[in-house]
């Protein structure tokens, strides 16, 4: 909420700076991100030991060695980040099929570790275990947190990471097709075709952002290599992705559910910090100078509401309004994280 935000109380703007990090400060973050894993291993002392996520649990922390890994190049911390997935492996809990809160998060990432650690029988076995986790099943949400999109996401990270198609691209259009067809009915069902020809819900209410609603939905089918093909991409995927746009507050935030008139929630979760990635890929898509605008609009909005302060995660928290910025860069515009 607004009252749980710190405004910004300078002039500088991030848009505007276009400036690199020096040497000097450079050195001062990576001192201060050695001080915080040191702080963070000494609190994993008391978490919970059954909590396999990648959002909140043994998952995640791998996440972050395999990242420090890639962008350090020290083996020591891919040694940690081994230590820590196969804990999350011992834990799975088959309640969800996806990246951030089910078992695809701990398989994929597994895979990837296995793979850098030249460990290929064991990267292959943890991709095959992710492959059939997924049926074709109508019950199954299309959301990003617990459904077919969050399985989506598992996918693509490990193509991403091994840099071929260990995943198949018929798998991949597979989900994609449910997705849309599931939309599509839900559209229908509801009477929301003339205005958006898919729709999709969670829980009985029509969400916007990027968590459980359209904007995260909509992200991954813009996607290129997909198999979402261009008559479904321009005739069905594009106005959908207009009506969400016909959703922004005067602001330029946008509300957690259609009909929702209260302009309050500057979360990845509901809000301009999720509808911005939708935005800025319909922008690459379909080169239409409005989805910038709206994108600048929405990285506006974060910026004068400030950091969260309910926590330090994605959804609600700091790291969830600041990751908008670092998707602008891929648009052109200058990053300030540049180091």
């Amino acid at each position: 909420e607004l009252t749980l935000s710190m405004p910004n109380p300078r002039g500088a703007h991030p848009l505007k700076a276009g400036a690199r990090l020096t040497p000097e400060f450079t050195q001062r973050l990576n001192n201060k991100i050695r001080e915080l894993l040191q702080q963070m291993e000494r609190g994993l002392k008391s978490a919970d030991p059954h909590d396999c996520t990648a959002y909140t649990g043994w998952t995640g922390i791998a996440l972050l060695y395999l990242h420090l890994y890639d962008v350090y190049g020290d083996p020591a911390y891919l040694e940690v980040a081994h230590e820590y997935v196969k804990k999350s492996l011992r834990c799975m809990t088959r309640r969800s099929i996806t990246f951030l809160c089910g078992d695809a998060g701990p398989l994929a990432v597994a895979a990837v570790i296995y793979h850098k650690l030249q460990n290929q029988k064991q990267a292959e076995d943890c991709i095959i275990r992710l492959l059939h986790l997924y049926k074709v099943d109508p019950r199954v949400p299309d959301e990003l947190l617990y459904g077919r999109m969050g399985y989506l996401s598992a996918l693509i990270f490990v193509n991403k990471h091994f840099g071929e198609e260990k995943i198949p691209q018929s798998h991949i259009q597979q989900v994609c097709e449910a997705v849309v067809a599931s939309g599509e009915s839900l559209a229908k069902k509801r009477n929301f075709t003339a205005k958006s020809p898919l729709m999709y819900e969670w829980y009985q209410e029509y969400y916007v952002g990027a968590a459980h609603g359209l904007a995260g939905i909509y992200y991954y089918l813009m996607q290129p290599g997909f198999g979402v093909s261009q008559v479904k991409l321009h005739n069905t995927v594009k106005p959908s992705v207009d009506y969400v746009c016909q959703l922004k507050f005067p602001s330029g935030n946008y509300p957690p559910c259609i009909g929702d008139t209260r302009d309050l929630l500057v979360h990845w979760c509901h809000g301009a910090p999720g509808v911005i990635y939708m935005l800025l890929q319909a922008y690459k898509v379909f080169g239409e100078q409005q989805y910038l605008n709206d994108a600048l609009q929405c990285a506006e909005v974060i910026w004068q509401h400030g950091l969260l302060k309910k926590g330090y995660g994605l959804c609600h928290g700091t790291a969830g309004n600041a990751y908008a910025f670092l998707a602008l860069p891929v648009c052109g515009f200058p990053s300030l994280f540049n180091i």
